[in-house]
């Protein structure tokens, strides 16, 4: 059938999936650094307490089958070396099925991950890297020129990405409608950025540019993806210079680039791609199929974005297949930070020798710069961010969280930038504290050298030692 192919979209299937692989690989490489003292036997949230409480119907996974730490590590490895061996082109050197096969890995794998991940695993792109990682099962390598269904719906998860984040704007906080959002976003994001700062400065008037563009690229460019080439190609164009100019204003995870690598899907190179034979009978007919359910499976995104009452990130179903996304439905006006700090003191008292745990990427000293880490994810850092809206959200693992601190656990102060305490000598009680966090202005800056001002709001947890958590000095 030769509706079936495009051949045009020979280079673009290329790009495509070795940068879907790279994204595989830095998900799986987080996965592997911190799941020890998230999840693990001994984590703040363990996997086996999790699958215990939960049918293997609803969250389906190999460690439902299988728990431990060591079979954990295996597979979060195993994934990365699948996700490098993709990234390397592999997949083109082997047989049509065998590539199918060797892409059906890692989603298995990273499924396997987020289906037991609980709240570590809640963000959106968790969903939205499973979702590309299942229509990669089915594009094919160098034996078939690309589906031109396979390329539609990635087009309609693009689609859905930016038109359902721009909807959910749209409906939310008041401060998109009147294009004021910006004056806060770049201070009160999760997790700021090394550039943040200066974005935050930007002139107002800029600002409110800065909003009127991103309006105009989720709901109307997303529109012109399924218009004839060139115009697609510029949509999708338009879509990866917005994306970066987000990577550059803020740290978040790998949400920028997997839009990024689903706009590398859209553009036509015309060329003279190799001689191929016609692609497969069997091929074709799982291609439909599989394409006819996940339409079939769309009506829900689709009643969720017309809907009054629309949802983000939210997955319709266990395998992650079809799900809705969108983000910063409504932005906070002030920033709150849980710094956390311990004593070696017996008696903890106000005037005791308080130190202050330092996080790789959330807030804490004001002096202190923040860097660059998307698209890895800081797991702990991005729940901290969370913990600081509301108790609420931090309620299943914040005890944990200091009882692994006054243990002085390798694990979880492997997520740390530095513990203020050495090895072998633990804190003897651990207190919270909530601070108020803004931006200095730029004469602040070259007085003080601080980026951000903070101030003592309340007591976020009491000192706390580790003879029961329940027992409060």
């Amino acid at each position: 059938m030769d509706w079936f192919v495009a051949p045009d979209y020979w280079t673009s299937r290329l790009v495509f999936q070795r940068a879907l692989a790279g994204v595989y690989l830095v998900a799986f490489l987080t996965a592997a650094l911190q799941f020890r003292a998230l999840m693990g036997e001994r984590g703040m949230l363990p996997v086996p307490r999790f699958v215990a409480q939960v049918r293997f119907r609803a969250a389906p996974s190999l460690f439902q089958l299988h728990y431990s730490d060591r079979f954990f590590a295996g597979c979060a490895w195993s994934g990365c070396a699948v996700s490098a061996a993709l990234l390397a082109g592999v997949d083109s050197l082997v047989p049509l099925w065998a590539a199918m096969l060797l892409w059906l890995v890692p989603w298995a794998l990273y499924l396997s991950i987020v289906n037991v991940g609980q709240t570590w695993y809640s963000f959106g792109w968790e969903s939205l890297l499973l979702e590309v990682g299942f229509l990669a099962v089915l594009l094919g390598n160098d034996e078939v020129a690309p589906p031109v269904v396979v390329l539609f719906l990635l087009r309609w998860i693009l689609f859905r990405v930016e038109f359902g984040a721009g909807l959910i704007k749209m409906r939310g906080d008041a401060c998109w409608r009147k294009l004021t959002c910006l004056d806060h976003h770049h201070e009160t994001q999760p997790m700021p950025g090394p550039l943040s700062w200066f974005f935050h400065h930007l002139p107002k008037p800029l600002h409110r540019v800065e909003v009127a563009a991103n309006h105009f690229t989720q709901l109307v460019v997303p529109l012109l993806l399924f218009t004839p080439q060139p115009v697609a190609t510029a949509a999708a164009a338009l879509m990866i210079v917005t994306q970066l100019w987000l990577v550059l204003s803020g740290n978040f995870s790998w949400l920028n680039w997997i839009t990024i690598v689903l706009a590398l899907s859209a553009p036509a190179f015309p060329s003279d791609p190799p001689s191929v034979p016609d692609a497969p009978l069997w091929y074709e007919v799982v291609v439909l199929a599989v394409a006819a359910l996940l339409l079939f499976l769309s009506y829900r995104p689709v009643a969720n974005m017309i809907s009054r009452r629309q949802v983000m990130n939210r997955s319709f179903d266990p395998l992650h297949l079809v799900n809705t996304y969108g983000a910063f439905g409504s932005v906070s006006r002030i920033r709150y930070e849980v710094v956390v700090e311990g004593t070696a003191d017996d008696v903890p008292r106000e005037d005791s020798d308080w130190r202050e745990y330092e996080f790789k990427g959330k807030p804490g000293d004001p002096r202190r710069w923040p860097r660059q880490f998307a698209p890895y994810h800081l797991r702990l850092d991005w729940l901290m961010w969370f913990a600081a809206l509301s108790p609420a959200y931090a309620g299943p693992w914040f005890g944990a969280l200091v009882e692994r601190l006054l243990e002085n656990d390798r694990d979880t102060l492997r997520l740390l930038r530095r513990s203020p305490f050495p090895p072998d000598a633990p804190p003897r009680h651990i207190r919270a504290r909530l601070f108020r966090y803004r931006y200095t202005t730029w004469r602040e800056l070259r007085e003080t050298g601080a980026c951000w001002e903070r101030t003592y709001v309340r007591e976020y947890l009491p000192p706390t030692r580790l003879a029961g958590m329940a027992q409060k000095s």
